[in-house]
């Protein structure tokens, strides 16, 4: 099979830091093409528009969204219907009824199309799942706080409605915890702070059970100084497991079992060029919908105006 004529929409921080290294390595995909208001990349035809991409480069086969959520249903049904598979970044997109229109189009027009969660492809994810799979779960404790200014300085986007605010990296948790647990988990209640001045969250404490009442308890922060947190503590009858580092490395009762380097972007674009192989998609809504649980459930409390 001939390399994948591949599309960027949307060149910023994550594709200059992810994307661009993960394409480069890999030999299914051949970067043709770009589109973004801004970003360009060196060597490759830029375009200021999908539209204009879209009609200039036929040869196209598929195209990573990577701009913001609440601007990416447009381009993929755009691209969708030009019959061309289509990587969304996360989150897939700023509503669920957008992501399941989206899947339902992909469908009909016999093309790819895959919500990435890149976290989910941290190296010890998998070593998780299969630890938990094993034993039995008391509790879990998950804590992801950062600082915002250093992740997402003057990115105004983030704060306004569809924007996620601190569910932009509370998203990545989710997308974790939905993987390795074997039984789904269901809010409960929840509290989200929203500075006086932002239409998203900079916090959230949220409390989840599953079907057998095992507690989850998730606390999400952006006001996080220092050492960023981002960790999964799980209470098991086997003892306590600990995926830290963002998924990095896996500790069972304080002894190191798995670590790696990070290679999320790798694998996700080895998974995009496996499913367009197999004529298939790989859409799970499971992190998104429990963000959209805590925006419905979870009371809110305003805090002091936050500023950039």
């Amino acid at each position: 099979m001939s390399a994948i004529n591949l599309a960027i929409v949307g060149v910023g921080k994550i594709v200059r830091d992810q994307h661009l290294p993960s394409i480069a390595a890999n030999a299914d995909f051949q970067l043709v093409a770009t589109a973004s208001r801004h970003g360009t990349v060196d060597g490759v035809t830029a375009y200021t528009s999908i539209d204009e991409m879209l009609a200039a480069e036929p040869s196209i086969d598929a195209v990573s969204l990577c701009m913001p959520p609440q601007y990416r249903y447009e381009a993929a049904y755009k691209a969708l219907v030009a019959g061309k598979h289509v990587f969304l970044e996360k989150p897939p997109g700023a509503t669920l009824s957008e992501v399941a229109d989206l899947e339902d189009l992909a469908s009909k027009q016999g093309a790819t199309l895959f919500a990435s969660w890149h976290s989910r492809y941290a190296a010890a994810v998998e070593a998780a799942k299969s630890f938990l799979a094993s034993t039995e779960i008391k509790s879990v404790h998950v804590i992801w706080k950062e600082d915002v200014r250093h992740w997402h300085p003057n990115q105004e986007w983030i704060w306004q409605a569809g924007g996620l605010g601190v569910f932009d990296p509370g998203i990545n948790a989710l997308s974790i915890v939905t993987h390795i647990l074997p039984k789904a988990i269901f809010l409960s209640a929840g509290t989200l702070e929203f500075p006086e001045n932002r239409d998203s969250p900079i916090a959230a404490d949220l409390h989840f059970r599953n079907v057998d009442y095992v507690p989850v308890h998730a606390e999400f922060d952006w006001r996080q100084t220092g050492k960023q947190s981002w960790d999964v503590i799980a209470e098991t009858a086997a003892g306590q497991m600990v995926l830290s580092e963002g998924g990095s490395k896996l500790s069972v009762n304080g002894e190191l079992k798995f670590s790696a380097p990070e290679a999320e972007y790798p694998a996700l674009y080895r998974r995009f060029a496996e499913l367009i192989k197999d004529g298939k998609s790989d859409v799970d809504l499971a992190p998104l919908r429990h963000v959209a649980d805590a925006f419905m459930l979870g009371k809110r409390k305003f805090v002091e105006a936050f500023y950039d």
